[in-house]
């Protein structure tokens, strides 16, 4: 079973109330600030419409005579009756007069201090001198006192503060000469400030929690309607397809009738699982059309090793020579060939041929020339009539336009006398006794299916004991390494020296294992054969 994280409905829920969340936090903020804004400024406006009643009362050009009566004249009596009257009828927490001492303004003095009588506030008796509370009430002093200013505000409700936030609203009074002779100020607590405002947080966060609800149930509604039931029904065909692999019985668009991302998706897997069938359908069919290619390939392969000589030593009970070959093709089936068989008791013929082109065309027409060549060199013919007498067989249908190069020798065994002609092929390499491998450079006639009517010419080597004759395709000096950098003919010839004395068998082998070194992991590009005599005589 899933984990609940992994559902969609879960995920598509969770984000939207996160979306929520986020947009609440949002309104909650500006909501916050501009409560506070607003309510900020209706305190301050109802405090400094009470400061300018209460300074109706006072009489400005009557301030040294309050200060040098003090409370017990009438007339300070009737000004802080009126004053206590409007601060307890208003909602005000403190109504008072006060002289700053305009030197620093760091002191001020109070000539009257109403108060709410409903709490209980400390209460400054007249004449009372406190140091001013902080440098902001000091800048409000001096701008009232010096700067022509009309109205202060301070307001107090960050930080520490020793009292509840409160707000303080100033007025200067001014005598009948503009001369201010003290300042009014008006205190209002402000206690429905923070009410307010945690009042508005609770109804968004209630509001948030509904909205949430809401959001959980309709969408958990909505999805599983218009998305999760197509979806696990999509799910379930796809299930099923990949385990029975076969088509269902009614189509998935059938049954989910939508034209949006689903319905499409709906149609998408019909359509995958026709797909899928077809697929599989011709997969089989090319599979089985593989599988009898790659027997008949298999077939042709061994055919083709039938028809090269095998067996070594190839003739035991002869003692006057020792002969090796090897043929390794580039694909199941090549066109390189070799040949070797006794003509008669004091004749060994030998042959090696490379075709044009790669694969069975080239494996046929590689069998059909040596077949070729094998009977007219059974007839007693000399190499060049053989060469010749083959060309003109294949140059009388050969439809394809192939060709091939073919080095062919016969060898008198009793003399060493060895009959040789070369059809375009690589030159042969001979080793005396007393020497290294080096390369003959016999003479070349024009490859085999090219044209007809060529003559060829022959050419004749004396072979003594101990002499080596190594005969090969181009496939061993043209095998390229990753770097595409050929093996040469003289990696061969260095090949070939590191190991002179060795037999024909060893020779051909360290040669194979110097090309297979070279090339590395490079793929065999061409058909690669070799063959090796050692004539003794």
């Amino acid at each position: 079973m899933k984990k609940l994280s992994q559902h969609i409905a879960f995920k598509s829920i969770t984000g939207m109330i996160l979306l929520l969340v986020l947009f609440s936090a949002i309104v909650s903020l500006i909501g916050y600030h501009g409560f506070t804004d607003a309510l900020l400024k209706q305190y301050a406006d109802d405090a400094f419409l009470t400061a300018h009643t209460a300074a109706g009362f006072v009489d400005a050009d009557r301030i040294d005579a309050y200060l040098e009566d003090g409370p017990s004249s009438k007339e300070y009596q009737t000004v802080f009756g009126e004053i206590d009257w409007l601060c307890n009828s208003e909602g005000a927490a403190f109504i008072y007069v006060i002289l700053p001492d305009r030197s620093d303004y760091a002191h001020i003095t109070f000539l009257l201090a109403a108060i709410d009588h409903s709490k209980n506030y400390e209460v400054f008796e007249f004449g009372y001198v406190r140091e001013t509370t902080n440098e902001d009430y000091r800048n409000k002093y001096r701008a009232l006192c010096e700067e022509g200013a009309e109205e202060e505000l301070v307001i107090r409700n960050r930080g520490y503060i020793s009292t509840d936030p409160h707000i303080t609203a100033m007025v200067p009074l001014r005598a009948s000469d503009g001369e201010v002779k003290a300042i009014l100020c008006v205190q209002r607590q402000m206690d429905g400030l923070n009410g307010t405002r945690h009042l508005f947080l609770r109804r968004v966060a209630i509001a948030l929690i509904v909205l949430v609800l809401l959001v959980i149930i309709g969408q958990s509604i909505f999805l599983h309607r218009t998305l999760l039931r197509p979806l696990e029904q999509i799910a379930q065909e796809a299930k099923r397809f990949s385990t029975e692999d076969v088509k269902a019985g009614k189509k998935l668009q059938e049954i989910i009738h939508r034209e949006d991302e689903v319905g499409a998706l709906a149609i998408s897997i019909d359509r995958m699982e026709e797909r899928i069938q077809n697929y599989i359908a011709n997969l089989t069919r090319i599979t089985a059309e593989k599988e009898r290619i790659g027997t008949e390939l298999e077939l042709a392969t061994r055919i083709q090793a039938s028809m090269l000589p095998d067996q070594f030593p190839a003739f035991p009970e002869r003692t006057e020579f020792d002969l090796y070959a090897s043929m390794d093709p580039a694909r199941e089936v090549g066109g390189d060939f070799y040949d070797f068989f006794l003509i008669d008791s004091d004749h060994l013929y030998m042959a090696i041929a490379d075709v044009s082109g790669k694969g069975v065309p080239a494996a046929l027409f590689m069998m059909m020339s040596k077949i070729v060549l094998a009977d007219n060199a059974m007839a007693g013919k000399t190499p060049a009539e053989i060469l010749a007498y083959t060309n003109d067989v294949i140059c009388a249908n050969n439809r394809e336009e192939m060709f091939v190069t073919v080095w062919l020798g016969i060898l008198e065994l009793s003399s060493g006398k060895l009959t040789a002609a070369n059809a375009g092929h690589e030159y042969p390499v001979i080793k005396t006794a007393e020497g290294g491998f080096e390369l003959v450079k016999d003479r070349h006639g024009f490859v085999m299916g090219g044209m007809g009517g060529i003559t060829y010419k022959a050419y004749e080597l004396s072979l003594q004991p101990g002499t080596k004759l190594f005969l090969y395709t181009d496939g061993v000096p043209e095998a390229t390494d990753l770097q595409e950098q050929m093996f040469g003919t003289e990696g061969m010839l260095l090949a070939l020296n590191e190991v002179p004395s060795a037999p024909p068998q060893q020779i051909i082998e360290h040669v194979s294992a110097s090309v297979n070194t070279f090339v590395g992991d490079a793929e065999q590009f061409d058909d690669m054969t070799m063959l090796c005599l050692e004539y003794k005589g």
